[in-house]
């Protein structure tokens, strides 16, 4: 496994004749890898020839400074899995290298980055959405992996794909979860051992066949702290707080 931090190191891998008529496959992260970014790693692995993962935690994302000092890192812990898991190349760039001239210019969805997390999270999925744009032009894969838990932010990229007419194919990944039906997330590290108790609740109330409203209620009373739980066609999505800690999951009521 190669380690790569310059986008100009990555274009002549990936223009070499040896890489001619193989297919490359790329997982983005932000690092603190789980078993939810694993189960994308591997399904890449299985359907190309090499896999490119990026890790870059980009603060462009980010609307609270304090979420990003406290996002987790260990670069070497992530090493050592994705080697593993038959990583063939880790794109590890620093800010400077992806923004150049800062954050001048971005990438704006007008209409659904506006709700649910959006709402919530002003400016994120702009900076999402403008890193993945960013990542998806350097590797130029053939085909680039996200999880479904994000539910929104997989369905933002794959309509931005669309709109810019960009070769990658999006490809979407069921939600990994623990054991109790907590999705995984590099946040969980994150809670206290009472608040990954009371974690799994999260999920169990939201898969339940009451209203929007009452599951509110129910997490309220367990003591989450409720940005919003809402059903949009056969989706219901939510994201709570425990502590200081944003969770997020969303299930398709058809499979419940």
């Amino acid at each position: 496994m190669d380690i790569v931090t310059k986008i100009k190191e990555w274009d002549r891998l990936r223009d070499d004749p040896s890489l001619r008529g193989k297919t490359i496959g790329f997982v983005p992260t932000m690092g603190a890898i789980h078993k939810g970014h694993l189960s994308l790693v591997r399904r890449c692995v299985e359907e190309n020839d090499l896999t490119v993962v990026s890790i870059f935690v980009n603060p462009t994302q980010f609307n609270d400074p304090s979420d990003l000092e406290s996002y987790p890192r260990n670069f070497e812990a992530d090493r050592t899995i994705l080697e593993k898991a038959g990583t063939d190349y880790i794109f590890l760039p620093k800010y400077g290298e992806l923004y150049p001239n800062g954050y001048r210019y971005k990438v704006i969805e007008t209409d659904f980055s506006k709700k649910l997390c959006g709402a919530y999270r002003p400016g994120h999925f702009d900076g999402v959405l403008t890193i993945v744009m960013k990542l998806l032009n350097i590797i130029r894969a053939h085909r680039a992996y996200f999880g479904e838990k994000d539910y929104q932010q997989y369905q933002l990229i794959k309509g931005m794909a669309k709109a810019f007419f960009l070769k990658t194919e999006i490809v979407p990944c069921p939600i990994v979860r623990e054991a109790d039906g907590l999705a995984c997330s590099s946040r969980n590290m994150l809670l206290s051992p009472e608040e990954r108790k009371t974690a799994p609740l999260f999920h169990k109330f939201l898969a339940t066949d009451l209203p929007d409203d009452k599951i509110r209620k129910k997490l309220e009373s367990a003591g989450f702290t409720v940005d919003y739980i809402e059903t949009i066609g056969t989706r219901r999505y939510g994201a709570v707080r425990l502590g200081e800690v944003r969770l997020i999951d969303n299930i398709n009521l058809e499979n419940e």
